[in-house]
């Protein structure tokens, strides 16, 4: 793995969002996968400056988002496609019938996985893959396990999790849903290009264990490292453990 240690989360997700442009100009047809939660919040604010300066062009992009809340439909301001919507979608001129989204509330979650791989294998995969990390080392909600999923699924979230999408849901853990349809970890190491951000140093330890910690199941990020073209981009907090890397 390739780790970039930026100064603050702010010069990450400004260089995070000009990697993306610079991706786009290079193909305009790029395929992106988006995470939510606080990750990724101010990259996507980046984009939407670079959209409005005219140096960002969302016409012919393809994204898929990486999972959703079981048992919110789309439209719940509580559901992380409104989260898109709210911190990206309504402000950048991506074409509707571009973005992908699973369904929560859907009637069968395993035919909404299904549809939803078969999308994406349509559209020919991912080109350029954002990633967050869990406290416990999970990536979109693939969850620590004796096991991992290729294939989207609906994934049983953990306590900790839950309690991390708490902001989401008035600070109540009782209103997070127990679960959640995300991609599986197929598509996300079928992915050409993945970089990661991790920011706090709540995430240090996962972050330890992704790069440097044996790879296992019980944490899902540690796959990674068999994947060639993974970047780790992390704030000094993040990346205490980390010795030895630089920007």
């Amino acid at each position: 793995m390739n780790v970039r240690v930026f100064s603050s989360e702010v010069e990450a997700a400004a260089a995070c969002a000009a990697h993306v442009a610079a991706a786009v100009r290079e193909k305009p047809s790029l395929v992106l996968g988006l995470p939510t939660g606080r990750s990724p919040l101010n990259v996507y604010r980046q984009m939407v400056a670079l959209h409005l300066r005219g140096e960002l062009d969302f016409s012919q992009v393809t994204t898929f988002n990486l999972d959703e809340f079981l048992g919110l439909p789309p439209d719940d301001p509580c559901s992380l496609r409104a989260y898109m919507d709210r911190h990206l979608f309504q402000h950048v001129n991506l074409a509707p019938e571009r973005v992908h989204f699973l369904d929560g509330s859907a009637e069968k979650a395993q035919w909404e996985c299904a549809r939803y791989d078969a999308a994406l294998e349509a559209a020919g995969g991912i080109d350029l893959l954002l990633l967050g990390i869990g406290s416990n080392g999970h990536v979109a909600f693939n969850e620590p396990g004796d096991s991992l999923q290729a294939a989207s699924h609906r994934a049983r979230l953990s306590r900790e999790t839950r309690q991390a999408m708490t902001p989401m849901f008035g600070d109540e853990i009782s209103r997070v849903p127990m679960a959640a349809l995300t991609l599986g970890m197929g598509a996300l190491f079928k992915a050409r290009r993945v970089i990661l951000l991790a920011f706090g140093v709540n995430k240090a330890a996962a972050v330890t264990a992704m790069v440097r910690g044996p790879i296992t199941s019980h944490c899902p990020a540690s796959l990674l490292q068999l994947h060639g073209q993974v970047e780790v981009w992390v704030d000094p907090e993040a990346g205490h453990g980390l010795e030895g890397s630089a920007a």
